[in-house]
């Protein structure tokens, strides 16, 4: 069974997710999430402008991560949410907790 969730690392440090982030693709976020973090980087940015859904799970993954990012003095941040990860956010009171981390440009990218 192939997962309909891409995690990819652009040279810039970026983290990019595509697809969708649900029960069942959120181990392979976190475990790449977790991976990051134990090379300490200063600062993690996840670019969520490809992913088309994402649910609970999703969400706790990403709430998990800034969590241990925080924990280890790493700047976490997530930019170009969807408007239903937006929305998402915004519900669950969490979109400047996660939105205002690492990266002061491109939180959003709007409706998509």
């Amino acid at each position: 069974m192939s997962s309909s969730l891409s995690v990819q690392q652009r040279e810039d440090g970026v983290v990019l997710v595509a697809g969708e982030l649900s029960l069942a693709e959120a181990p392979l976020l976190e475990q790449r999430l977790s991976e990051l973090l134990a090379g300490a980087p200063a600062a993690i940015v996840v670019d969520l402008a490809g992913v088309e859904f994402i649910d609970s799970s999703g969400l706790s993954v990403l709430i998990r991560a800034q969590q241990q990012a925080s924990a280890s003095g790493v700047a976490f941040g997530v930019q170009n949410p969807r408007a239903q990860a937006h929305r998402l956010f915004s519900l669950t009171g969490l979109d400047e907790r996660l939105t205002g981390g690492a990266t002061g440009e491109g939180r959003q990218s709007g409706a998509s």
